[in-house]
């Protein structure tokens, strides 16, 4: 222990994750910062890990304000590339480990990545690209040896774990995270470590977070939301046990939660149903579970009260989306009591709850108007916490954040009381497994099927999936292939959880007299009955 520590622990600038990590690793240095499988990581050896990577990207040339891409599943080493960048004042750019390689092609060239990390099963589908990411100037593998990649671990070597010169400000950028457009075309909402800090801060203290509070961390690393939720443990000085697990496996998690004695969990509706689809689901004590939170898709209301009755009221859930903080409005565990306590306030588990913390929440008419309670509109939302901009997109950029409101292309209402409630998603976007996907992406992928003359794709309900990517096909003339057939040429062009589940066959689709395909119609006899709005 150093022993001017109060003066040590001001090394860093206030409001930037560098303060965070030091402090931490000054004040709890023995405790378990993260783990996973049987490596464990104290605040203290990560806070020296992300010194010895920030000391090697300095020796590899990269500066201030280089992108860092992330192409793995999660692992410790994710945690210390985002925490060097934190610190070190890069960009991190974490990318989808479920992409197929011309989106991962288009994402790599997009972000300017100078420097490209590489989890061992993705070697393979990285070095296939090499010749189409000439901006890549080293390429680093974790956890394997790959023919020109150089091994994490020899890549850090015998760097110095001593505290680096360098100093970040609250404007300079952090992180890029992906979203789609509402043209397919992804696009990369970009923080700076202010803004990004803004929702780090608030998350705790919205769940009451506290030091000692151990979160088994299910969600992907490369995703808005289970980044920033880590983050949100980790300023708190809690622990998070990372879970190495590529597909989600409902009795490992469940395991984890009881082995750990875990306080937290961060789920998206397919993962309550497959817990609570487990035949011997009461052999695992999750006693210690204050907080089992949900987001990333909306929370179908009996699988909801199927959970509370199994575990009580630690649910809780929190709306928002990449561009956002991500984290906009919040149903705390008090207000899913309430239900419990007067079930004829039922409706409110149907809402995402009042405004976060620090966050302004408005529903707007198409003309920028306020509406009243109970009138639908846009969901605009502003707070110190949204991103920056669009990566590389200006014309994008001014269009999504307007007086410094960003307008998220949700629909909304809200109740006399300031209950939100969800009405549609962003344009035609099918959220299934937690997972967003544009439909006109999968149907470009469509139209390049020989047999396909038309193709319209929506979401439609599955019990597992929540939603789940439907097609309706109309084929050219002279042409019979199966349901199989187009849906596998689908996964091999697409991340496979993008292709189409299931496919139907029409003589047509109908459309308006402009020629626009009017999918309402389609999917109106897959909704009838239920809250959606087809």
């Amino acid at each position: 222990m150093t022993k001017f520590i109060l003066k040590e622990l001001s090394r860093y600038r206030i409001g930037t994750y560098g303060d965070i990590i030091y402090r931490n690793a000054l004040l709890y240095p023995e405790n378990t910062a993260f783990k996973c499988g049987q490596e464990i990581l104290t605040f203290s050896q990560f806070n020296e890990s992300v010194n010895r990577l920030i000391h090697a990207l300095k020796s590899h040339g990269a500066e201030k304000g280089d992108v860092l891409g992330i192409l793995s599943w999660n692992c410790l080493e994710y945690t210390q590339i985002y925490g060097a960048a934190m610190k070190g004042g890069f960009i991190a750019s974490p990318l989808n480990a479920r992409l197929q390689a011309d989106e991962l092609d288009y994402l790599i060239n997009y972000s300017e990545s100078r420097i490209l990390f590489v989890g061992p099963q993705l070697v393979a589908l990285v070095n296939a690209l090499r010749s189409r990411i000439p901006r890549v100037e080293h390429l680093v593998s974790i956890g394997c040896t790959a023919p020109g990649m150089i091994p994490y671990e020899d890549f850090i070597g015998s760097q110095s774990g001593a505290e680096p010169d360098v100093q970040v400000t609250e404007d300079d950028p952090v992180f890029i995270f992906y979203t789609s457009g509402t043209t397919g075309v992804p696009k990369g909402a970009l923080y700076t470590q202010g803004r990004a800090m803004d929702d780090t801060r608030r998350f705790p203290a919205a769940l009451c977070v506290e030091q000692g509070d151990k979160q088994i961390q299910i969600m992907p690393l490369f995703h808005v939301g289970g980044a920033k939720n880590l983050w949100g443990y980790y300023f708190a000085g809690a622990t998070n046990v990372i879970m190495p697990q590529i597909s989600f496996d409902p009795k490992a998690t469940l395991k984890a939660i009881h082995d750990e004695k875990a306080t937290d969990i961060h789920i998206v509706p397919t993962h309550l149903a497959a817990f609570l689809s487990l035949p011997h689901v009461d052999d695992y004590d999750l006693g210690n579970l204050k907080r089992m939170f949900y987001a990333a898709s909306p929370m179908p209301l009996e699988l909801l009260k199927r959970g509370m009755e199994k575990w009580g009221p630690i649910f809780l859930q929190f709306y928002g989306a990449t561009e956002d903080g991500p984290n906009v409005s919040y149903l705390s565990k008090q207000q899913h009591q309430l239900v419990i306590d007067s079930p004829e306030k039922g409706e409110i588990l149907s809402s995402a709850g009042f405004p976060h913390i620090g966050v302004h929440v408005r529903i707007v008419s198409e003309g920028g108007e306020d509406l009243g309670p109970g009138e639908v509109g846009e969901i605009v939302v502003k707070s110190k916490a949204t991103m920056l901009k669009w990566w590389k997109m200006p014309e994008d950029t001014a269009q999504t954040i307007v007086d410094g409101w960003v307008h998220t292309g949700d629909m909304g209402r809200y109740d006399e009381n300031g209950y939100i409630y969800i009405v549609d998603r962003k344009k035609d976007m099918i959220v299934s497994g937690g997972e967003n996907i544009f439909p006109r992406e999968v149907e470009e992928i469509l139209y390049q099927h020989p047999a396909v003359l038309e193709a319209a794709v929506f979401g439609i309900p599955d019990p597992y999936w929540v939603e789940k990517v439907h097609a309706v096909v109309v084929l050219k003339s002279g042409y019979e292939p199966t349901e199989k057939e187009i849906i596998d040429f689908c996964k091999e062009r697409l991340a496979r959880f993008k292709a189409p589940k299931s496919l139907e066959f029409a003589s047509e689709v109908p459309k308006n007299p402009a020629g626009k395909m009017l999918k309402k119609q389609l999917r109106a006899k897959y909704w009838e009955g239920m809250d959606r709005m087809i």
